[in-house]
């Protein structure tokens, strides 16, 4: 055997021993052990994948590390951290050895970029604890644990530890430099670290790491922090007001959307440690100021990345809205809730977002995820940050579309199965000892109509539990024919009995569409979706007002055939013009799915969501 083959044999052994070690930790005693996702959504899946994950090129991002010669402040050592997180979720779902080495390779690079005092990142010696820094660190232990966790790679943890061991000599209580002095926005950019830091004590169980943890979680409720417990019933855009003189992007502004939420994400994870329920009712506050004063009608929020009372003002062209790292960061917070309180309004909350938010910010071929998504106007790439090619929604939107596997079917104990998602998909499902295969077959949201048929190794007892939307004023459920009574909107229809192969249950869901009214304008909404005017269907200017016929809110939607690239299209009827009984001025207009418009980035097609309403005097 020659070197040259000796070598290749050994890479593949050592291959296989990751992947087998990996097999060992991802399969679990309950849970989903493997799933496929089918139809537009499992199509969009896949495109992010080949084109934002495995077209990235992973060496770019951990040039930075080698090189460590930041001194403006800025937030190149993010990238590689949210890249490898997206990279990693989409292997647990599509399970692509040629995706793993690309991953393992990526994070072998990394760890090699690690200093002998133990520090991993982007800056001077000079600038560390500044500008971005701290945020860094918090994206690569988050790749180099989630690695661990994934390939059982000790050389990882290790890494993991020596990064968290420097900065903890670093930040913390007097004379070292204060978490909240580590960054802008209050402190909340370095004080989402904490989220990382629970994990590392998970994984060690090192009392000094639930210290720090303890540490930041105090001094952010300090005068110079964003008091994230003490202000959560403040509404989110009215916690810090800036005076004349301030800076937007600056230490003093608190309402910055992203790091707000990703510090709850790690109260929550401090939460389920300590069992402190502060930590978990202000979060579940802040997620009601949030849903009621920032999410628009798309699932999106934020201008310039700042809450800005954006639920109220949407009818209105807003600068830099909808960043598509907010709209992951809403997604996740939405999830962690999820798994604390298995409260399915937010999945009602991550689908509309989902649906409409995510699935916009991707260019139709998967190529490029935007960094804004307005409710109005065109999309278009975002510029290149920090001097690499790529920036932070490119980095951090594939970790939203490989959230939606997860999120599609969940196991909250041995004994239940939760729907949450319905997109067509067959899954396997670990519950206790019993297995069981699950077939969704539907074209939700098109239709209302979803068909489950459940296999079980052999018949046994569990609940399938499905989420009812909150929307769905009239629904029915039936299990082999039979209807089942006690449906409710916003809740789980929880089925409990003995399955045996073949089980089949069916679901109707209401998709009468809604007109919803705002500041004299209409946009119209569909199940889960917003719709949208279109310059492709040339059918008129989409700036134009009208009035909608409808009655008590209810509009009348006609399925019309989609033009290429469009997933979904309906028309419409709208009146032109002051009198009811005007025949002239009665025409339709086209409308498509908000993930739709303006999906070919090209600034000559504009779309437009809010349609300006005239209303016709009695």
């Amino acid at each position: 055997m020659t070197h040259r083959h000796h070598s290749r044999v050994v890479a593949l052994l050592a291959m296989a021993a990751v992947t087998l070690t990996i097999a060992a930790k991802s399969t679990p005693k309950t849970g989903v052990t493997e799933i496929r996702l089918q139809g537009y959504v499992g199509h969009r899946i896949d495109q992010c994948i080949e084109k934002r994950i495995m077209g990235q090129n992973a060496d770019e991002l951990v040039l930075p590390f080698r090189t460590q010669k930041e001194t403006r402040g800025r937030w190149a050592s993010e990238f590689w951290g949210k890249w490898v997180q997206g990279a990693m979720s989409s292997y647990r779902y599509n399970h692509d050895p040629v995706l793993l080495a690309k991953i393992r390779d990526a994070e072998e690079k990394l760890m090699a970029c690690q200093l002998e005092n133990g520090f991993i990142g982007d800056y001077t010696p000079e600038t560390e604890t500044t500008g971005w820094d701290i945020w860094g660190r918090k994206y690569t232990l988050l790749g180099l644990l989630k690695w661990y966790r994934l390939s059982g790679d000790k050389a990882a943890l290790k890494a993991a530890c020596r990064l968290l061991d420097y900065t903890m000599t670093q930040v913390g209580p007097a004379p070292k430099k204060a978490i909240y002095e580590c960054g802008f926005y209050k402190g909340m950019p370095p004080m989402s670290i904490l989220e990382p830091v629970m994990f590392m004590y998970g994984e060690t169980k090192n009392p000094a790491y639930l210290d720090f943890a303890r540490y930041i979680a105090q001094a952010g409720e300090s005068a110079e922090g964003p008091q994230l417990v003490a202000k959560c019933d403040v509404p989110v855009a009215f916690r810090f007001p800036l005076q004349p003189g301030d800076a937007w992007f600056g230490a003093k502004n608190g309402q910055k959307g992203y790091e707000m939420m990703s510090c709850y994400v790690g109260l929550l994870e401090f939460y389920k440690v300590t069992g402190q329920e502060e930590y978990l009712h202000a979060a579940e506050k802040a997620w009601e100021h949030i849903m009621a004063e920032e999410i628009n009608v798309a699932g999106g929020s934020c201008s310039r990345e700042c809450w800005y009372e954006g639920r109220k003002k949407q009818t209105h062209p807003a600068s830099h809205t909808m960043e598509t790292c907010v709209t992951f960061t809403w997604m996740q917070f939405c999830e962690r809730l999820l798994s604390l309180t298995e409260n399915p309004r937010y999945v009602d909350a991550l689908e509309r977002t989902m649906y409409n938010a995510l699935m916009a910010s991707m260019k139709d071929d998967g190529s490029q995820i935007v960094k804004y998504t307005p409710l109005e106007g065109y999309r278009r790439e975002g510029e290149d940050q920090c001097d690499v090619h790529i920036n932070c929604c490119n980095a951090n939107g594939p970790r939203a579309f490989a959230m939606i596997p997860r999120v599609a079917y969940r196991t909250p104990g041995d004994s239940r199965l939760d729907v949450n998602l319905y997109i067509p998909s067959e899954a396997q499902v670990q519950l206790g000892k019993r297995s069981l295969s699950i077939k969704q077959e539907t074209d939700y949201p098109r239709t209302g109509e979803v068909i489950l048929t459940l296999t079980p190794d052999k018949a046994f007892q569990a609940d399938v539990a499905l989420r009812i939307p909150q929307w769905s004023g009239q629904t029915t459920v039936t299990v082999n024919g039979e209807p089942v009574d006690g449906v409710q909107a916003g809740a789980y229809c929880v089925l409990h009995r003995e399955w045996q192969p073949g089980d089949v249950v069916r679901l109707s869901l209401d998709m009468t569409a809604r007109l919803e009214q705002l500041n004299q304008m209409g946009a119209i909404v569909r199940g889960p979706l917003v719709l949208a005017r279109d310059t492709r269907f040339a059918d008129g200017f989409v700036d134009e007002c009208m009035t909608i016929p409808h009655k008590e809110g209810v509009v009348q939607l006609t399925p019309a055939e989609a033009p290429e690239g469009m997933w979904m299209a309906f028309t419409l009827p709208v009146i032109h013009g002051y009198y009811h009984d005007s025949t002239t001025d009665r025409r339709e207009i086209h409308l498509c799915d908000f993930a739709s418009a303006g999906n070919t980035w090209d600034e000559a097609v504009r779309y437009r969501t809010w349609l300006p309403l005239l209303f016709i005097p009695e």
